[in-house]
């Protein structure tokens, strides 16, 4: 009577696996061959558009032989903290290969950036230094296979920016802390295309890495106890073509 129970049991059970493998087939015939959107779109030797980008950046810091001075010796650390901001601007598309692509991104970039100065008998101080980069990314664009209406991709290059407007709290230069106007950074990241029936969108995440010192000559009490200072970004944007 038991293996009688089990037997009816293993059946259900194998109908039901069954059932459950046909209709991920049926999904995945039905995604395979969904009608595609745009399906020239990718042909196009150039293509334009748009983008919209949420970021949020901070400053990595390298001390100074002076920070270990008797100068300094109230002074614990030097911490930078993450500040959002946003960009827009302009997409250039050239179309290299089926797989590969040649990007220019001209935009303007809006920062945030805050260092903490932390001393030893518990109190802090701040430098918040608020900038409008104008800069422009040139990256090349790796992508897999369409799958219907999506496509995923990689995308990596440099960004050069140079300083368009900048504002500190601090009233007077000994006060404040001084960085440079120039700025260059190596992209890596990720992104998927959509396809719609009039327009692509992309969703890229990326992350952008200063490798140049963007710490001032400007004498101040802040820059001394540091040597280089670099950025460190984390960017999601969205792209319409």
């Amino acid at each position: 009577m038991r293996s009688a129970y089990l037997r009816h049991k293993l059946t259900l059970l194998g109908f039901q696996v069954a059932f459950v493998l046909s209709c991920g087939v049926a999904q995945a015939q039905h995604f395979k061959w969904a009608p595609r959107n745009n399906p020239e779109f990718d042909r196009r030797k150039f293509s334009y558009g748009f983008m919209i980008g949420l970021h949020t950046s901070m400053y990595e810091v390298k001390y100074s032989e002076a920070f270990v001075t008797q100068a300094f010796d109230t002074v614990h650390s030097v911490q930078g903290s993450f500040g959002g901001g946003f960009s827009l601007g302009f997409l250039v598309n050239l179309r290299l290969h089926e797989m590969l692509d040649l990007r220019i991104l001209p935009k303007a970039g809006f920062y945030n950036h805050k260092l903490t100065y932390y001393f030893t008998d518990r109190t802090s101080r701040q430098q918040s230094v608020e900038t409008t980069m104008v800069e422009l990314p040139i990256l090349l664009k790796y992508k897999s296979m369409r799958r219907g209406n999506v496509r995923m991709y990689m995308v990596g290059g440099i960004t050069p920016a140079i300083e368009a407007s900048g504002k500190n709290d601090a009233e007077t230069t000994q006060e404040s802390i001084s960085i440079n106007r120039f700025n260059l950074s190596l992209d890596a990241g990720i992104g998927f295309d959509f396809y719609f029936p009039l327009f692509k969108l992309s969703q890229e995440i990326r992350f952008s890495r200063g490798i140049v010192n963007m710490l001032g000559d400007d004498p101040s009490i802040y820059n001394q106890p540091l040597q280089y200072v670099n950025t460190n970004t984390i960017s999601v944007y969205f792209i319409f073509q």
